[in-house]
C-alpha cells in the first residue's frame, strides 16, 4: 500500500468527470451506494482502504487549505473580504479579471446521508476565517413571506470565501414536492427558477460544486438505529426521519428529477456513493481540489514597495540594537 505521505490521484484522472451526472437521464438505482469509483490500486484491499483514504483526506486537506488561503487573500485588500462583487480589491482585479471569486459547495442527501460528517472531515482542514457554512431546515415564518430563494441569497458566501450549504434551495423541489407543501405547478416551476438563479451566480464569479451523497435504504436504517442506540446521538434523531424514510421511493424520484433538470455545464451535479464514509470524504475532497485547480488561483502581488519596507525593517532593527532596546 502506497501514498502514505503524498497525495495519490484518482485512478480515473478526474473525479469531476467520473462522478458528474449526465443531464436529462438520471437513474440513481444504477449507482451502487457502496461502490468506490476512481479509488486507485494504491489504496490496497479490504479494511486497509479505510485507513489509506483517511490519511489521503488529511493530505488533501492541507492542499485545500492552501488553495482556500489563496482564494481568500485574492479578495482582501483595501476594500476587505466583505466587499461586494462590484468593488473588487486591487489584488483581486489582478487575479480574477476584477471579479472576486467564491466557491460554494452544496451538499444534499437523504437523512443520515453524511452531510455533517463530510463538512467535518473535508472542511475541517480549512481556515475557519475563510469558511461560510450554513444549514437549512424548515423555513421560518419570515422566510415563508418571501420567495423560496430569498433565504438562499442571504446565505451566500462573501467574495473570497468557501461556502458550504448543508441542504439548500433544492429542498424546495424535494421536501416541498414529496410532502405536498406546495402544489405541483409551483414546485415544477422552481426547476427553471433554480437554473436561472445558478446561472446568475456562476455569471458573478461563484463556482458551484453540487454534490448528492447517495446512501442506500439499508445503510440509512443502520445509521438511524445507531442514533437510537447510542445516547450521545439521540440529539441527531428526529421522529420525522422515519416518516421521510417511508417515502423513500418518492424521494429518490424527486432527487432524480432535480439532478436531471438542474444539472448544467456551469453548475453540474455530482453523485458520490456514500455508504462508505471514508470513500465519501475522499471523493468530495478530490472534487473540491479539482475545482480549486481549475480556478488557477495564486497569491496576490504586494500593493506596497517590498524593498522599501525591508529597508525600513532593517533600519528599525538597527536602531533598537544601537539603543540597546
Amino acid at each position: 500500500m502506497s501514498g502514505l505521505d503524498e497525495v495519490v490521484r484518482p485512478e480515473c484522472g478526474s473525479m469531476r468527470k467520473l462522478l458528474r451526472v449526465a443531464p436529462d437521464a438520471v437513474d440513481l438505482a444504477a449507482v451502487d451506494p457502496r461502490s468506490t469509483p476512481g479509488l486507485p490500486a494504491a489504496a490496497g484491499a479490504g479494511k486497509e482502504r479505510k485507513g489509506w483514504a483517511r490519511k489521503q483526506v488529511e493530505l488533501l486537506g492541507a492542499e485545500l487549505g492552501r488553495q482556500q488561503e489563496m482564494l481568500y487573500s485574492a479578495a482582501t485588500g483595501a476594500a476587505g473580504p466583505e466587499a461586494p462583487a462590484s468593488a473588487p480589491s486591487q489584488a483581486d482585479a489582478h487575479l480574477n479579471g476584477g471579479r472576486p471569486r467564491r466557491v460554494l459547495l452544496v451538499l444534499q442527501a437523504m437523512d443520515c446521508g453524511g452531510k455533517d460528517g463530510t463538512i467535518k472531515r473535508v472542511a475541517g482542514a480549512m481556515n475557519p476565517l475563510g469558511l461560510h457554512i450554513r444549514s437549512f431546515g424548515p423555513p421560518t415564518e419570515e422566510e415563508l413571506r418571501h420567495d423560496f430563494l430569498w433565504r438562499i441569497r442571504r446565505a451566500l458566501p462573501p467574495p473570497g470565501y468557501v461556502g458550504i450549504f448543508n441542504r439548500s434551495h433544492y429542498e424546495d423541489v424535494l421536501v416541498a414536492r414529496v410532502e405536498s407543501l406546495v402544489d405541483e405547478a409551483t414546485w415544477r416551476a422552481r426547476y427553471d427558477l433554480i437554473n436561472d438563479f445558478e446561472r446568475e451566480l456562476t455569471g458573478s464569479s461563484v463556482t458551484l460544486v453540487k454534490v448528492m451523497l447517495h446512501i442506500s435504504y439499508a445503510e440509512q436504517g443502520e445509521r438511524l438505529m445507531e442514533r437510537l442506540t447510542d445516547p450521545t446521538k439521540y440529539w441527531k434523531y428526529n421522529p420525522s426521519d422515519l416518516d421521510s424514510r417511508a417515502r423513500w421511493d418518492d424521494y429518490q424520484a424527486a432527487y432524480a428529477d432535480a439532478l436531471a433538470r438542474c444539472g448544467t455545464d456551469a453548475a453540474p451535479w455530482f453523485v458520490v456513493p456514500a455508504d462508505r464514509k471514508w470513500y465519501r470524504d475522499w471523493a468530495v475532497a478530490h472534487l473540491l481540489g479539482e475545482t480549486f485547480d481549475a480556478l488557477d488561483l495564486g497569491y496576490p502581488p504586494a500593493d506596497f514597495d517590498v524593498e522599501r519596507e525591508r529597508q525600513r525593517l532593517r533600519g528599525e532593527d538597527e536602531r533598537v540594537k544601537v539603543n540597546g532596546g
